[in-house]
């Protein structure tokens, strides 16, 4: 069964129980920790040691897997501290985009670098280092998603594969999606309007509401046998209520629920 969960950078500005609480009553199975320094820290990785016991409590007491941690940047002195708190909550991923520039191959040999050192370095704390293809940056099509696969054969390292930056990309997601699957460990997912450098609006992003044949997107994961996590990753909502976001989430999962249901992956 594919699990369905929300990157808590929805709920950016609430409390991480208002996040858990809304995403439970939407219907989610569980929840990716947002431990983005300066924009969204549900976990503050400086001080991940006094917020475990809580964050432990949460997932118990609403029922929610701790399905992965974006922690965004590739800094090796945070992900060291994102791998140690990963290891001690039993979340299984860390996601990052891979940073540098599009088209400039001395950036993209110097971040695949990097990302297959820490690639190595997570094994050690027995998590996966997920790195999705990302608009403007060296990692940012299937094309560079390959190169960077064939690079770097740390199993450390994974894929998490995020359609509306393939889309962005000006390729079709589902089309793209089944060669990179075999190193695919987590979806983000969230709709889109045109090819834009940003996905638009929050509103605009929920799931059934922009551009993406998500249908086809699911039934290719669907066939090509992917059993782990898509997480619904919507960015831009500070200074929305929470009933905004809240109504975004389980529009969402009603969405997602309904396509991955026809296709029996839940």
């Amino acid at each position: 069964m594919i699990e369905l969960g929300v990157n808590a950078i929805l709920f950016v500005g609430d409390d991480l129980e208002t996040a858990f609480r809304h995403i439970a009553w939407a219907g989610y199975d569980g929840v990716e920790i947002s431990a983005i320094e300066g924009h969204c820290e549900n976990l503050v990785l400086d001080n991940w040691k006094d917020q475990a016991g809580e964050i432990r409590r949460l997932s118990s007491d609403y029922g929610l897997k701790l399905l992965a941690m974006e922690e965004a940047l590739l800094d090796e002195e945070r992900l060291m501290m994102a791998f140690e708190a990963a290891q001690a909550l039993g979340i299984p991923v860390i996601n990052i985009g891979p940073g540098g520039k599009s088209d400039d191959e001395e950036g993209f040999q110097k971040q695949t670098d990097l990302i297959a050192k820490m690639a190595d370095k997570a094994l050690d704390y027995g998590v996966t280092l997920c790195v999705k293809a990302h608009v403007g940056q060296c990692i940012y099509n299937t094309q560079t998603t390959l190169r960077a696969m064939k690079k770097i054969s740390s199993n450390g390292f994974a894929v998490d594969m995020d359609p509306s930056h393939i889309h962005r990309a000006g390729e079709n997601p589902a089309e793209a999606l089944p060669p990179v699957l075999s190193r695919t460990r987590l979806i983000h997912i969230r709709d889109c309007k045109g090819r834009h450098p940003g996905p638009g609006k929050p509103e605009e992003q929920a799931c059934g509401r922009g551009d993406l044949d998500l249908f086809a997107y699911c039934k290719a994961l669907v066939e090509g046998g992917y059993h782990g996590p898509v997480c619904l990753e919507v960015i831009g909502a500070e200074g929305y209520s929470v009933a905004r976001k809240a109504i975004i989430a389980a529009e969402s999962y009603g969405y997602l629920n309904a396509i991955l249901k026809r296709l029996r992956a839940r």
